[in-house]
């Protein structure tokens, strides 16, 4: 076990608030370990003084990394990136505003030790997040269980222990907008849970707004269902139907206004082929993302890593690999 590295990926977005309080944290809890720790601060495109204070504490701890993007790609992408940067026999990945508690991983790397070779948070209670946030969190794990073709454990987010095989398999998928949670999943290997309790933000505010977590909900939902394409040729035959049916009736009651039965159908229909389109639209979306063959980020810097590693980088999972 004291051979053994252990490695923490922390995605940050302007967490100047609060990212002192983890590093300190943190760094209290790894001297505390028997395994030795690395810890690769990711920062997707912060616009305050988050890139400056991880440095420092990189000058100050010889186990402490950073890796900074060019500009914001996203939370799961800066995951994906520090689990591309990490060396560890295993991998740990936590928010940076300690609202996993650093706590929970020791019972992570026991399991680990027993021959898991994935480890998720299951969330029991959730401190300081509205009843709404909830609520739709609660909603989109059942939605998405019902609709995947993945058996993804309910109210675990991306707080997890991977083996570095786990690790290595994972770095294989391509995909420009990772839903990570859904992938490790995918990726199969035996998996177990810890319960644990999410706690409140020490600072600063959440950095998934609604519109955000829209987003994650279609980039998991496309990428692991095919079923809201089949929902589209189920309600195509609605309106076809109702068509009929309301033709049939109105020939032979002949009691009917024309413009008002007409105006009706025409906005039913209409709904329909918008939402037809949109569903098929998100699809399609992806498939142009694919094609474009982009890197998925670009880091712009690195630090606390070795001299070879320094400098300006644009790395994907598959140049990785190649």
């Amino acid at each position: 076990m004291k051979n053994q590295l252990i490695s923490i990926v922390l995605p940050v977005f302007n967490e100047e608030a609060g990212i002192q309080a983890t590093i300190d944290t943190l760094l209290n809890y790894i001297e505390q370990q028997e395994e030795n720790y690395e810890l690769v601060f990711v920062d997707d495109g912060s616009k305050d003084k988050s890139v400056a204070i991880i440095n420092k504490a990189v000058a100050e701890n010889n186990n402490i990394k950073l890796v900074e993007f060019s500009r914001n790609f996203g939370h799961q992408l800066a995951i994906t990136a520090g689990l591309e940067y990490t060396k560890g026999d295993a991998v740990v990945v936590m928010d940076a505003d300690l609202q996993d508690p650093p706590e929970v991983i020791p019972q992570m790397i026991e399991k680990w030790h027993e021959g898991y070779e994935i480890v998720y948070g299951k969330r029991m209670q959730r401190d300081g997040e509205t009843f709404f946030k909830k609520f739709t969190a609660k909603m989109f794990y059942r939605t998405f269980r019902k609709l995947a073709t993945i058996d993804m454990p309910l109210d675990t987010g991306d707080f997890r222990l991977m083996d570095r095989k786990a690790v290595h398999q994972l770095l294989k998928l391509h995909e420009k907008d990772p839903f990570v949670r859904g992938q490790v999943t995918w990726i199969g290997f035996r998996q177990t849970s810890v319960q644990y309790h999410r706690q409140e933000r020490i600072a600063g505010e959440t950095k998934y707004p609604l519109s955000k977590m829209v987003k994650l909900a279609l980039d998991g939902i496309t990428s692991f269902s095919m079923k809201p394409l089949q929902f589209v040729n189920i309600f195509s035959i609605l309106p076809l139907a109702s068509g009929l049916f309301s033709l049939g009736y109105l020939l032979i009651s002949g009691n009917y206004s024309v413009a008002s039965v007409g105006v009706t159908i025409l906005l039913f229909t209409l709904g329909l082929l918008m939402l037809s389109i949109g569903i098929l639209g998100s699809y399609l979306g992806r498939i142009l993302d694919q094609v474009n063959d982009r890197p998925r980020y670009i880091v712009s810097k690195t630090e606390g890593f070795e001299e070879r590693n320094k400098g300006i980088h644009h790395f994907t999972a598959r140049q990785v690999n190649d």
